[in-house]
């Protein structure tokens, strides 16, 4: 980031709160987007996005030759289940209005 910022670039990025940054514990991600919702909140514009993994049942699961797989779990990467992320989006929605707010404020 600090190179596009000399080279007078708008830095822009999209964070994985999967993978190293909630450690490949799928548990770690509300705690990594609630950092991204402060950061939010604190006014940070270089923010566009975040992914998260999440599906209708958290974990994982492996896919055995002959047994039943559950129904809205992965078969890939760990994920945290649906109420969480509800629980999770709402955070990092309060983050975007807050720096909305900001915005406003200072226009």
């Amino acid at each position: 980031m600090a190179a596009s910022i000399e080279a007078k670039l708008d830095p822009r990025i999209m964070i994985d709160a999967s993978h190293a940054n909630s450690r490949k514990n799928p548990e770690n991600q509300p705690a990594v987007l609630q950092d991204v919702a402060q950061q939010l909140a604190d006014g940070n514009h270089a923010i566009i996005g975040s992914m998260v993994e999440s599906n209708i049942v958290g974990g994982r699961q492996d896919l055995i030759p002959g047994k039943q797989l559950v129904y809205g779990q992965s078969v890939t990467d760990g994920c945290i289940d649906w109420p969480t992320t509800v629980e999770t989006l709402d955070t990092l929605a309060s983050g975007v209005k807050a720096r909305r707010a900001t915005n406003k404020a200072k226009a």
